[in-house]
């Protein structure tokens, strides 16, 4: 088996508004706007990198509510991200809660329906 290790996550989500998605990104989870090119924009947070592509006519993920799960972040500190994304108006799926897996987790909503899960292993505490 090799040893080679994954180091960064990147996802590529197809968005039906390309500045909404961008705005929601950065003024609401925090992300940074890395940029853009044409129909593209490349952001980041920490260990993890999005890549948001422009589809004006996709099917919107919220249509395809079993397949609109795309990410299970682990974070340092779930409690004071859950407070930041409240404070910012974000769309709350699963509020924040200890889990009988072992992590403290909540779950959000995006605007193009994509759901995300933020947790934090409990034993790290």
């Amino acid at each position: 088996m090799s040893t080679a290790q994954v180091q960064i996550a990147t996802f590529v989500l197809a968005v039906n508004d390309l500045e909404r998605s961008v705005r929601f990104y950065v003024d609401q989870l925090g992300f940074d706007e890395d940029f853009q090119v044409d129909g593209w924009a490349f952001l980041s947070r920490g260990a993890c990198r999005l890549r948001l592509g422009h589809c004006p006519d996709a099917v919107p993920i919220s249509k395809a509510q079993d397949h609109s799960w795309f990410a299970y972040l682990h974070v340092d500190d779930v409690q004071a991200l859950y407070r930041e994304v409240v404070k910012n108006g974000v769309e709350i799926w699963h509020p924040l809660g200890d889990k009988p897996w072992g992590m403290r987790e909540f779950a959000i909503v995006t605007p193009d329906g994509h759901r995300i899960v933020f947790g934090q292993d409990l034993e790290g505490e």
